[in-house]
């Protein structure tokens, strides 16, 4: 990479096939939580990552640039890490708390990721792209803190309620 136009295309490329990765592992996700309210968040939240997807579209063919041929191995190894949450056997609140971790680190890279392109666009000064990277930006920090809402309101209180007793 020798310049900031290229790193742009790339941080776009990656973002892209984190997206994609995502679409695939929210169903499962949304399908093992017991909590109702978790798994409508799931189930809300694939329907962004798919607008999200589309705004990386408009962005790669207002700027020409071709989103796919680069895999995102931080999203491959972040879902791969949720898998081992959906093969647990456990209690529901119990689970819940794990798919609420393993869903928060996922928001946090993509935030992370999203800050950088939005930056790079600024820097590049692609206006409307760095508009609708905003966009996405501000999504993903909602998603988050929905999360952190159903955690701290529903699925550590059930958990302890469902007889954890390390916790005295």
């Amino acid at each position: 990479m020798q310049t900031l136009a290229e790193l742009f295309e790339d941080e776009l490329k990656d973002i892209y096939n984190a997206e994609h990765q995502l679409t695939q592992a929210l169903p499962k996700m949304a399908k093992k939580a017991s909590s109702e309210a978790l798994r409508n968040a799931f189930t809300t939240h694939l329907a962004e990552t798919q607008n999200q997807i589309k705004r990386l579209e408009r962005i790669g063919q207002e700027l020409d640039i071709k989103l796919t041929g680069k895999k995102c191995q931080a999203m491959e190894g972040l879902v791969e890490e949720g898998k081992e949450v959906l093969d647990d056997d456990g209690e529901g609140p119990v689970i819940d708390a794990a798919l609420i971790g393993a869903a928060q680190r996922v928001e946090h890279y993509e935030m992370a990721a999203y800050v950088t392109a939005r930056a790079l666009a600024e820097a590049l000064e692609h206006k409307k792209a760095a508009e609708l990277l905003q966009e996405t930006l501000d999504e993903e920090g909602a998603a988050d803190r929905k999360l952190t809402d159903i955690s701290e309101g529903e699925v550590l209180s059930a958990a302890l309620a469902n007889g954890d007793e390390s916790v005295q």
